[in-house]
C-alpha cells in the first residue's frame, strides 16, 4: 500500500478564455434600451401641448380677471370721486335763486339814500359771504361780461348790433351763471354782440 501523501500535486494550468464582448452587438442592445416607443413619444408631446395650451388659457384668465378688477377699482374710485365732487350739486342750485335775489337788491337800492347805506352794505356783505362760502366747496361764479360767448356755459339770450366790441362777444349779463367743480349748474343768461348790418344797396 502506497503512501500517497508525500506525493506532489501536480497542478493543471487551465487555460481559460478571456471574456469578449461584441461592441457592435453591444451597442445595438443599448440602443434597444435607449431607444423608446415612438407612439409613446407622440403621446407624451400630445399631452405636453394640451398642458401647455391650458397654462396659456389660464394664464389669459387670470390676466383678464386682474384687468377688470383693474377697471372696477378704477371705476369705484371715479365714481367716489365724482360723488364727493357733486354732493352738494343740488343744495348748491337751491342756493341759487337766494343768490340771485341779494344781487338784485343791490342793484334796485337807492344808493343816493343814507337811510339805507347800512342795509345796503349788510345786504352786501351777505352776498359776499355766501359767496365766499360756496365758493369753498367748489361753487364759481360764471360772469362772462366782455369775454367770447361760449355756449357750453353761456345761453344767448337776444343779439344786438355792435360796432365796439367784436362780434360775438358778450355785451351784457343778464343773470350771472354758476358751476360746480368745472360742471355747469346754470349758464349765464348774456346778449352778445353781432356785426353791423352790411348795406347791400351800395
Amino acid at each position: 500500500m502506497s503512501d500517497n501523501k508525500h506525493q506532489p500535486e501536480v497542478e493543471q494550468d487551465v487555460e481559460q478564455e478571456p471574456l469578449t464582448v461584441d461592441i457592435n452587438e453591444a451597442s445595438s442592445v443599448e440602443g434597444e434600451l435607449l431607444q423608446p416607443d415612438a407612439m409613446y413619444v407622440a403621446d407624451l408631446e400630445l399631452q405636453l401641448a394640451a398642458a401647455n395650451e391650458r397654462a396659456q388659457s389660464e394664464k389669459d384668465q387670470a390676466l383678464r380677471a386682474l384687468a377688470e378688477m383693474e377697471n372696477l377699482r378704477r371705476r369705484a374710485a371715479q365714481d367716489v370721486e365724482k360723488a364727493q365732487k357733486f354732493a352738494l350739486e343740488k343744495f348748491a342750485g337751491d342756493l341759487l335763486p337766494v343768490i340771485d335775489s341779494l344781487e338784485r337788491a343791490l342793484e334796485h337800492t337807492d344808493k343816493e339814500n343814507e337811510a339805507l347805506n347800512a342795509i345796503n352794505e349788510g345786504v352786501e356783505l351777505t352776498l359776499k359771504s355766501l359767496l365766499s362760502t360756496i365758493e369753498k366747496y367748489g361753487v364759481l361764479q360764471i360772469d362772462p361780461q366782455g369775454t367770447p360767448f361760449d355756449p357750453n356755459k353761456h345761453e344767448a339770450m337776444s343779439m344786438i348790433e355792435s360796432a365796439d366790441v367784436p362780434p360775438n362777444s358778450v355785451v351784457a349779463v343778464m343773470m350771472k351763471g354758476y358751476e360746480l367743480n368745472g360742471r355747469v349748474l346754470r349758464p349765464a343768461m348774456v346778449m352778445v354782440a353781432k356785426g353791423p348790418a352790411i348795406d347791400t344797396k351800395a
